[in-house]
């Protein structure tokens, strides 16, 4: 049997790997710091180890020291997770073992893809095309699915609901399941009752306080049916299932006569305690690939901002030039248009209304051109009409402005599969 020793401070993301290691077969060894991890490795030799870069007790790298100068412990191979270092800490790590760095959060389906590789063994997953989404806002748990329904997310929501009820210490949560655009066949209910399961047992939430949002004939009629959970309330549409929950109408959530959804659709409330999310409902096909070789987390990269704001640009400038990466500046779409012809970016952040030639423009031109680069568009437009038409023309993020420096990083963190 193959041994893993994990060494991360999260009780929720060692409880989350140690179930689902142990499900595949795997021995788990856990370490709740850098000293205990260092102990751990020595007593019982693994096969992998799987570490976080920021410890206490005793620093990551002083763990991958002590590792190296024991023979026994040499060669085992290291995945490292982080959800940010500074460039010139990661050139320190190659000569350690670690073979590849993750940023947090982690998708997991990337994570047990390099687990097997490393280990060599077979190790299988739900592939069933799904989106999970959760957050919280405006007093309520937001979960959206989309698609269809995977059960490797539907295990995992139970760890994110665990961090979220933490991190915004929420007392009586209140519940919204938004099932709008999930294709689901008869033949898999069984999913339906393990989702809302799971919503409850993690929650807490009596029936009164969860509300589902769903158009799935399916999905409706199984709830109905059901002798577990024919006491939530299934509504089809969005007004109905707020004015139930909050007694408040969805035009609550809108602002001005643009009828404008405000953010709480789009993003989370600040949190209460200085924690970060650690798991990452979404799986590489849907943003992309989030763990690098340390060797490719060295290389340059080229980053355009297209945007006629001078503030945004200088901002966002200033943020992504720590990295020592080079960052060029336009100030509409038809001067980016004309640089691409002989220039290639690794990244760009694109404002949607600009003159000459608008964000939208761009997209099409760049579509029609079969011209690939990873977008983020920039936009104080939230309307959900325009984040899923931008998304149908290849964009990989959408960040609402005014726009928050850490969630800029973050989001250039994930789609780079760097580290900053």
């Amino acid at each position: 049997m193959k041994k893993v020793l994990i060494i991360d401070e999260s009780p929720v993301f060692r409880d989350y790997m140690q179930k689902k290691l142990a499900g595949y077969g795997l021995e788990v060894v856990v370490g709740i710091n850098g000293l205990d991890g260092t102990i751990k490795m020595r007593n019982e030799m693994p096969d992998l180890v799987i570490m976080d870069f920021y410890l206490s007790r005793k620093s990551s790298l002083e763990v991958l020291e002590e590792k190296s100068k024991n023979p026994n412990t040499k060669q085992v191979p290291v995945i490292m997770a982080s959800s940010r270092v500074e460039k010139e800490q990661l050139k320190k790590l190659a000569v350690f073992g670690v073979k590849k760095f993750f940023a947090k959060p982690i998708k997991i389906d990337s994570l047990i893809r390099t687990i097997s590789d490393l280990l060599g063994i077979e190790i299988e997953i739900d592939t069933t095309p799904c989106i999970i989404e959760a957050h919280y806002n405006e007093e309520v748990i937001f979960i959206e699915v989309a698609r269809g329904l995977n059960l490797e997310k539907i295990e995992l929501l139970k760890y994110k609901l665990d961090e979220l009820l933490d991190i915004y210490q929420v007392e009586i949560p209140k519940v919204l399941v938004m099932m709008s655009a999930v294709e689901i066949s008869d033949k898999e209910t069984g999913k339906i009752d393990g989702l809302l399961q799971n919503i409850i047992d993690r929650t807490k939430a009596s029936s009164k306080h969860i509300k589902v949002l769903t158009s799935s004939d399916v999905v409706i009629s199984h709830i109905k049916a059901s002798s577990q959970f024919s006491n939530i309330e299934v509504h089809s549409s969005l007004e109905k299932a707020m004015d139930s929950l909050l007694g408040k109408k969805a035009e609550d959530f809108r602002e001005g006569d643009q009828k404008v959804v405000q953010d709480s659709f789009l993003s989370a409330a600040a949190p209460k305690k200085e924690k970060e999310e650690t798991i990452q409902m979404r799986f590489d096909e849907e943003r992309g690939e989030s763990a690098s070789s340390v060797s490719e987390l060295n290389r340059e990269a080229r980053i355009a901002i297209v945007d006629d704001d001078f503030v945004i640009q200088e901002m966002l400038k200033t943020n992504l030039e720590q990295t020592g990466w080079e960052v060029i500046t336009f100030e509409n779409g038809k001067d980016f248009v004309d640089s691409i012809e002989s220039q290639e970016y690794d990244l760009v952040f694109l404002d949607l209304m600009m003159p000459e030639m608008n964000g939208i423009e761009v997209l099409q031109h760049l579509k029609k051109q079969q011209i690939e680069v990873p977008i983020v568009v920039l936009s104080a437009l939230s309307k959900r009409e325009t984040v899923v038409n931008v998304l149908k023309l290849g964009v990989k993020s959408y960040l609402i402005k005014p726009l928050q420096p850490e969630e800029v990083k973050r989001k250039t963190h994930e789609i780079l599969g760097a580290a900053f």
